[in-house]
C-alpha cells in the first residue's frame, strides 16, 4: 500500500480496530500509518498516542528489550497523552528491562598484598570506573521507577521491588567505595599500603559481588531455566505439518521402547537410531537434522547433542586405503553424536564404478552400523528423493539398515510458509514487510519455483537479503526517513528486467513480414490462453490448455522467430514464469551410451522449465539404425511432458512429412501434440520487404536502381523462399558497399548510408 494513498480517516479506523481486538497488530502496517499521521497537522494527539503506544508495544515483543526507537516513541507518546495506560505498561516493562542490564562485572580485579604500589593504584582505578557506569544507571532506574505507578509493574513486580532494594545497598556501597578508595591510594607506597583501608575495600567489594549474584539469580538465570527442548522447537518451525507429525511418533516409539526396556522387556533387534532425510533444496534437512540429534541426547541414546556434517568430499579417497580411513576418522569423531551425509547418493557414481572409491565408503558405514559401536552414533543420510531411492535401491545392505518409519520425507514449502519464512528472516536482520512489499515477494517466489533445484527456504532468504541491499544500494541518505531503515516496500523487490523495454510479444509478431495465417494462428492461441486464465480467476470451469505445438516448413521461414515470441506472449499472458526459449537438437538430447540420453534430455528440459524447449528438426530423434538412442530421448520427453504439464511447452520443428511419420511412430506423442502450424514460403515481395526492413532498422538506404536489382535477384536466386538467404544477400552488399567507398578519400553522410546497384551486382 502506498503511503500516499492512506487517509487519516483509513488510519482512525485501524487504531480503532486494534483497540478493539478487530484488527491484528501488524508493525509494519503501523511503521507507515505513523508517517501519514505525522504528516497531518490536525491528527488527533490522543490517537496519535495510542498509535505510537501500540508500535512501541509491537517492536518491543519482537526485539524483547528496548532500543533507542522504543524510548522515543514513549516519551513522544506521553507528552501527546498523559493518561495513556498503554505507555505506562510499556514504562514498567522498561523498568524491568533496564534492571536486567546491570553494569557490573561478575568478579572484580582483585588486590594482592605482593602486588607493586603501580598496579595496586591501576586495579583501584578500575573499581571507580565501574562505580562512574553504575551511578547513571542508578540514576536511570529512580527515574523510570518514579513514572510509573506501583499498580503498572504487572509483570515480575516482586522481583522489580527486590531489585530496587538491592539497588539502594549498591549504591551506598558504591559510595563508600569512592570515598575510601582514594584513602587507600594515598597509602598506597610500594609494596607497602594501609592493611585497614585494604580491608574496608576488599569487604565492600565482596559484598558488591556478592548482590551482583544475587541480581543474577533474579533476572540472568531465568532466561537458562527455561531453555526449548527439541519437539518445542520443532513446533515453532514453520510449516512441515507432516514432519512434525512423524517426528513425534519417533520420539514418542523412542520413549516407548526405553520404558518398556526399563521394565525389563528385551528387544533382539534393539533401537535404529539411523534415519534418511528426503527432500529438494531448503526444506530444512540440516536444521532437522540437528533437532533429531537434540530428540536422541535429551532421551539419553546419544552422548552429545552434536552433527558432524560431511560430504563426499570428506570421504572418499584418491588412493586404496585412503577413504576407508576418511571414513573411519568421521566414524569416530561422531561417536556418541550424529554423522550427517548430505546428498548421499553422491558416494555411488555408477559411471565410473571401476575407479571410484564411493563404494568403500558405503561398505565401511554399513560394517560400522552394526559393528561393536553399532549404538554409540547414528548415520543421517540426506538428499533429493529421487536419487535418494535410486541409491538405497542399489545398495540393500545399506537399505536395510534404515527401517520404513525411519525414512522422513519433507514436501516443498507452500508460497504462504515461505512468505512467512520470508517475514521471519526479515525481522531477523530488523526489517519489516509492507503489504505491497510482500505482494512483490510472493511473485518472485513463484517466478523462482520451477524445478525441484528451487532453494524454497535459501531462496525466499536469498530474495530478501536481494531486496536490502536494493534498498540499500539506491536510498539517498540525506533524504532518508526512519521508516526507509526498517521497511521493505514493493520496489525494493523489483528486479531489473531486460524484457520490461521489450515491444509486446503480439506487436512483435505483427511487425514481422508476411507469416499471415501464422499469426492468426498464434493470436488464436493466446487469446484461448488470455480467456481461460480470466475464467480461473472467476472460479469459473478451465479447459485444458493444449500448448505443445508443432511447427513445420522449410528451413528459414521464421519458425525459431516465433517461437520465440510465442514464449514472450505465454509470459506476459502469466502462464510460463520464465518465458525464455531454448532450442535443441538431436545432439543436446541423444548420448552415446545405455541411460545416458534420459538424463542429457532431462537436463536439456531443466533448462527449459518456465519456458519454451524448441527442438529443431525433431525427425532427427527418430533413427531405425540399431544401437541408436533416439526413441529413449522421445520417451524421456513425453514422460516429462506429462510431469511438468504448465511449467513446460514444447515445440517440434521441422519439415511436414518427416514431422508426421515422427508422430506416428509414438501414440503418446502424438496425443500431447495438438497444434500443427505450418509456416510457408516468402514469395519475391515479402523476400524484398525483409531486405528493405533490415536495411532500414542498420541505417541503410537502397536506390531505385538496386531495389529492382534486388527483385531480380530474389526471383533468380532461390527456388523457395528463404529469409535466411534475403538476409545474407543484405549483409553481402553492405560488404560491397564497404569495398566501394575504401577508394574514397571523402565520403558524406548520405553516402555511407547509400547501397546502389552497383554493390548488389558485386555480390
Amino acid at each position: 500500500m502506498l503511503q500516499e494513498q492512506i487517509t487519516a480517516a483509513e488510519v482512525l479506523d485501524w487504531i480503532e480496530g486494534i483497540e478493539s481486538g478487530k484488527f491484528p497488530l501488524r508493525e509494519a502496517r503501523a511503521w507507515e500509518y505513523l508517517k501519514v499521521a505525522e504528516k497531518k497537522p490536525d491528527f488527533p494527539r490522543q490517537d496519535l498516542s495510542i498509535l505510537l503506544a501500540w508500535l512501541a508495544k509491537a517492536r518491543f515483543e519482537r526485539m524483547g528489550y528496548f532500543d533507542q526507537f522504543i524510548s522515543v516513541w514513549v516519551e513522544r507518546a506521553l507528552e501527546l497523552d498523559s493518561t495513556n495506560w498503554r505507555i505506562k505498561e510499556l514504562k514498567a516493562e522498561q523498568l524491568i528491562d533496564k534492571l536486567k542490564q546491570l553494569p557490573l562485572p561478575a568478579k572484580f580485579a582483585p588486590i594482592r598484598e605482593t602486588d607493586n604500589g603501580a598496579t595496586k593504584k591501576e586495579t583501584t582505578s578500575s573499581y571507580l570506573a565501574i562505580a562512574e557506569r553504575f551511578f547513571p544507571y542508578y540514576e536511570q532506574i529512580h527515574a523510570l521507577w518514579n513514572g510509573i505507578a506501583e499498580s503498572d509493574l504487572v509483570r515480575e513486580q516482586e522481583d522489580a521491588y527486590q531489585a530496587l532494594s538491592y539497588l539502594k545497598e549498591l549504591n551506598l556501597l558504591f559510595d563508600e567505595l569512592v570515598k575510601v578508595t582514594p584513602e587507600y591510594v594515598k597509602s598506597v607506597s610500594g609494596v607497602y599500603h594501609s592493611a585497614k583501608l585494604f580491608a574496608e575495600l576488599t569487604k565492600i567489594i565482596r559484598r558488591i559481588e556478592q548482590i551482583n549474584s544475587q541480581w543474577s539469580d533474579l533476572f540472568v538465570n531465568q532466561a537458562t531455566q527455561n531453555s526449548e527442548s527439541a519437539i518445542d522447537e520443532l513446533d515453532k518451525m514453520i510449516g512441515l505439518d507432516d514432519v512434525k507429525v512423524r517426528i513425534k511418533q519417533l520420539y514418542q516409539f523412542l520413549h516407548y521402547q526405553q520404558e518398556r526396556a526399563r521394565h525389563g522387556f528385551q528387544a533382539k533387534d534393539g533401537i535404529s537410531l539411523h534415519m534418511i532425510l528426503t527432500g529438494n533444496p531448503g526444506t530444512g534437512k540440516t536444521h532437522l537434522a540437528r533437532l533429531i540429534a537434540k530428540i536422541y541426547y535429551e532421551l539419553g541414546l546419544l552422548k552429545r547433542n552434536e552433527v558432524f556434517e560431511m560430504d563426499r568430499s570428506q570421504l572418499v579417497g584418491a588412493y586404496v586405503g585412503q577413504t576407508e580411513e576418511l571414513t573411519m576418522k568421521a566414524i569416530e569423531r561422531a561417536s556418541g553424536g550424529v554423522l550427517f551425509i548430505d546428498e548421499a547418493y553422491s558416494l555411488k557414481r555408477e559411471a565410473f564404478a571401476s575407479n571410484d572409491y564411493g563404494q568403500t565408503v558405503i561398505d565401511t558405514l554399513v560394517s560400522a552400523m552394526t559393528g561393536p559401536k553399532a549404538h554409540s552414533f547414528a548415520v543421517i543420510l540426506a538428499g533429493y528423493p529421487e536419487e535418494m531411492r535410486t541409491f538405497l535401491r542399489a545398495n540393500p545392505g545399506l537399505r536395510s539398515r534404515f527401517p520404513d518409519h525411519n525414512q522422513v520425507h519433507i514436501d516443498d514449502y507452500s508460497i504462504d510458509e515461505l512468505l512467512d519464512i520470508s517475514e521471519k528472516i526479515a525481522i531477523e536482520n530488523d526489517y519489516l514487510l509492507t503489504s505491497d512489499g510482500k505482494k512483490e515477494l510472493a511473485k518472485q517466489i513463484e517466478i523462482a519455483k520451477v524445478d525441484q533445484s528451487f532453494g524454497n527456504a535459501r531462496t525466499a532468504k536469498s530474495i530478501i537479503l536481494e531486496a536490502i541491499f536494493q534498498k540499500g544500494a539506491h536510498l539517498s541518505l540525506s533524504d532518508a526517513e526512519a521508516d526507509d531503515f526498517v521497511l521493505l516496500k514493493g520496489a525494493d523487490f523489483q528486479v531489473s528486467d531486460h524484457t520490461k523495454d521489450l515491444k509486446p510479444a503480439i506487436d512483435s509478431l505483427n511487425e514481422l513480414v508476411g507469416l499471415n495465417k501464422v499469426k492468426q494462428e498464434l493470436l488464436s492461441l493466446t487469446s484461448f490462453v488470455h480467456i481461460q486464465k480470466l475464467r480461473r480467476e472467476q472460479n469459473l470451469n478451465v479447459l485444458p490448455l493444449e500448448l505443445h505445438s508443432v511447427f513445420t516448413g522449410n528451413p528459414g521461414t521464421g519458425k525459431t522467430t516465433v517461437a520465440k515470441l510465442y514464449a514472450q506472449a505465454l509470459n506476459e499472458l502469466g502462464f510460463l514464469k520464465r518465458g525464455h526459449l531454448i532450442v535443441a537438437s538431436r545432439a543436446d538430447l541423444v548420448a552415446g551410451y545405455v541411460g545416458q540420453t534420459a538424463e542429457k534430455t532431462r537436463e536439456k528440459i531443466k533448462d527449459a522449465l518456465g519456458g519454451v524447449l524448441f527442438i529443431d528438426e525433431a525427425y532427427a530423434l527418430l533413427n531405425e539404425t540399431q544401437g541408436d538412442f533416439g526413441k529413449e530421448a522421445i520417451n524421456t520427453i513425453v514422460q516429462e511432458m506429462t510431469e511438468h504439464e504448465e511449467n513446460l511447452v514444447v515445440i517440434f520443428a521441422g519439415y511436414e512429412n518427416e514431422m508426421n511419420q515422427l508422430l506416428q511412430s509414438n501414440p503418446g506423442l502424438r496425443s500431447r501434440f495438438k497444434k500443427f502450424i505450418h509456416f510457408e514460403d516468402y514469395n519475391v515481395d515479402e523476400l524484398c520487404e525483409i531486405v528493405l526492413q533490415r536495411a532500414d532498422h542498420a541505417g541503410y538506404l537502397l536506390t531505385a536502381e538496386a531495389k529492382d536489382s534486388l527483385r531480380r535477384s530474389l526471383s533468380e536466386g532461390v527456388s523457395s523462399g528463404n529469409a535466411r538467404y534475403a538476409v545474407d544477400l543484405f549483409n553481402q552488399m553492405v560488404q560491397a558497399q564497404s569495398i566501394r567507398l575504401s577508394t574514397y578519400e571523402e565520403m558524406t553522410k548520405e553516402q555511407l548510408m547509400t547501397i546502389t546497384d552497383e554493390d548488389l551486382r558485386s555480390t
